[in-house]
């Protein structure tokens, strides 16, 4: 079969088109060929090593053994089955839950165990991969390329908004919110939970778009009143910040919070490290959320909000599997709407 791999850390160049043997489903695995991939910071930071601290790793500090397949947002068609998966399961369209662990129901995503497709295990930039049959979903929408997109992306949107819980009347601040995570978070924030919803983006030009996603109001993060005009949309200060980005709105985003507001933070593509006045934690009463990932439920009640057209999927573009070194690079670029996903 065909398949992208990581040969070591590195830039794109660590990316190389490959043909390799078709797996084989163990005992209670399945074959699934796979119909479309979305892509991730999770595999773009794998290859990049960023997981470390000091030292290049993946989800687990031994690291990456390479070469690795890469992916873990995946939909397909189970096409073989291991000796104890029912044979039912033959032909079923699949959207694969993306990560392996031992922790209790509930306690699935903090377990020191997880290991994750794309990253321990080879991933969806391929013709064919193996998963566990427990952990292959129906899909929720009748369509391949729209139903990979929620994955971890979505797992990762709708359990921050989960540990947050909004609430009807309440206003929260989506940064990234035409990306990945964030145009996800916007839909969960205003059409499940039913919180305002103020979207931070680079160019007020996708403010019909966002409008259209959920959100209540739209402003640029690029702006030299940010902070004026959060202030001033809302009427006052926010209740929740649900951000991506890391350092480059770290300081606005705490500002705006009112006295016993929330910070929830799954990602930090506009930098790592950021400067803390604790201070500002201690008077102002923040609680702050570290989040990745989710559980098996919150994955199963995320599955069934899309399938009750509560959350769509948001597309930029697709590539071809042969170019995932330029997806990834696309992938990068600011601006986007959305998921970019690779079709084999």
């Amino acid at each position: 079969m065909k398949a992208v791999q990581v040969i070591g850390y590195g830039d794109v160049d660590q990316l190389k088109v490959t043909d390799i043997p078709i797996p084989k489903p163990k005992e209670h695995e399945v074959l699934v060929q796979v119909k479309a991939c979305a892509i991730n910071n999770t595999e773009i930071w794998m290859r990049e090593g960023a997981y470390g601290k000091g030292e290049k790793s993946g989800w687990r500090p031994e690291g990456v053994q390479f070469p690795r397949t890469p992916g873990s947002d995946i939909t397909g068609k189970v096409v073989q089955v291991g000796s104890q998966v029912y044979e039912t399961m033959l032909d079923k369209d699949v959207v694969l839950f993306p990560f392996t662990s031992s922790g209790e129901e509930g306690q699935e995503h903090i377990a020191g165990d997880m290991s994750f497709i794309g990253s321990e295990y080879d991933g969806g930039y391929a013709e064919y991969v193996v998963w566990q049959a427990e952990l292959c979903f129906d899909m929720p929408l009748d369509d391949y390329t729209k139903s990979c997109v929620f994955s971890v992306s979505g797992m990762t949107a709708w359990h921050m908004v989960e540990q947050v819980k909004p609430k009807p009347g309440e206003t929260v601040i989506v940064t990234g919110a035409n990306g990945g995570v964030g145009s996800l978070n916007v839909q969960i924030v205003s059409n499940v939970f039913g919180a305002d919803v103020i979207a931070l983006v680079g160019d007020l030009k996708l403010e019909e778009h966002m409008k259209e996603l959920g959100a209540t109001h739209v402003l640029s993060y690029k702006s030299n009143k940010l902070e004026e005009e959060i202030l001033s949309a809302n009427g006052g200060p926010v209740d929740t910040v649900l951000d991506v980005v890391g350092d480059a709105l770290f300081s606005t985003s705490l500002n705006v919070l009112k006295k016993g507001g929330k910070f929830c933070t799954s990602g930090s593509s506009g930098g790592q490290k950021t400067e803390l006045d604790f201070r500002t934690l201690y008077l102002k009463h923040i609680t702050m959320y570290g989040s990745v990932l989710g559980t098996r439920e919150e994955f199963k009640r995320m599955l069934r909000a899309i399938s009750d057209n509560k959350i769509k999927p948001v597309i930029d573009r697709t590539f071809p599997l042969e170019e995932a070194k330029e997806a990834q690079q696309y992938f990068k670029k600011s601006g986007k709407k959305g998921k970019i996903v690779l079709i084999p």
